[in-house]
């Protein structure tokens, strides 16, 4: 039996990925998008979708002490031997809820878009949008790309994230449509829900036409740079044990926590 892939091989004398020599035709050639569509898709990525591509990473990088960057930082307080786990632990919570929820809003553009065209009216668009968030609400399902606990009057992202879409050639229905769930949820539902950047970041890999699991997959990637960030000024400004003395403040029965291991300086 022969276990192989197409993305890459090694040699004694040579490494190739999707065809090229790693030592003459990519490094110094290549730049990290390039090398992540070349991996992906054995193409090199057009400029506009590089454009893209470096706006998505960018902007999952870091979003503050969100759950992901508490989770590492915790994690690297109990092993602070180990970077990779608390990374890997930060991206562990990648889900439907954060980080990853941009997967699900696109499969749902994409899917909800079908029976669109680029030169839908408004009042069509307005239709499908109408009939996506009754299809969600009939079966209590949470509807991914709107609403914000803290941007409650609106993401101050989507402005960028629709303008940079619209000078690269992808803001058409998928856009339109997200647009739209948000104006629907407001004012046949009195549902004040505006985009959140998942919801941004949804239309723009529909738009794309690329694979929904790519959505979250480039946002992993980003939000990586940003854990080891995390981690590298918990090495140096600790907050992980003030975070669980706060946890333990919060129960009367830890008021003589037992501590086990060492304390860091």
């Amino acid at each position: 039996m022969t276990v192989k892939t197409d993305i890459g091989t090694t040699t004694p004398d040579r490494i190739t990925v999707r065809g090229k020599n790693i030592s003459t035709e990519i490094l110094g050639q290549f730049d990290f998008v390039d090398m992540i569509w070349w991996t992906t898709f054995a193409r090199m990525p057009e400029q506009r979708e590089k454009n893209m591509a470096n706006l998505v990473l960018v902007m999952a990088t870091d979003h503050g002490l969100t759950p992901s960057a508490i989770s590492a930082r915790l994690t690297y307080l109990g092993a602070p031997e180990a970077l990779q786990g608390a990374v890997a632990a930060g991206l562990l919570g990648a889900g439907s809820v954060f980080l990853g929820s941009a997967q699900n809003v696109t499969e749902m553009l994409v899917r909800g878009a079908a029976p669109l065209t680029d030169e839908a009216s408004d009042a069509q668009v307005r239709e499908c949008a109408r009939a996506l968030v009754q299809e969600f609400r009939d079966a209590r399902r949470p509807l991914s790309g709107v609403g914000h606990p803290i941007h409650i009057d609106g993401d101050p992202r989507i402005p960028t994230l629709a303008a940079v879409s619209r000078d690269n050639g992808y803001y058409g229905r998928h856009w339109r449509l997200m647009e739209a769930i948000a104006v629907v949820l407001r004012e046949d539902f009195g549902r004040p829900l505006p985009l959140n950047a998942a919801g941004g970041v949804g239309a723009i890999f529909a738009e794309m036409g690329l694979d929904p699991l790519l959505a979250r997959g480039l946002g992993l990637i980003g939000r990586s740079a940003g854990l080891v960030a995390h981690i590298l000024e918990e090495r140096e400004s600790p907050t992980g044990q003030q975070i669980w003395d706060l946890v333990l403040a919060q129960d009367p029965r830890n008021a003589l926590p037992v501590r086990q291991g060492a304390r860091r300086a």
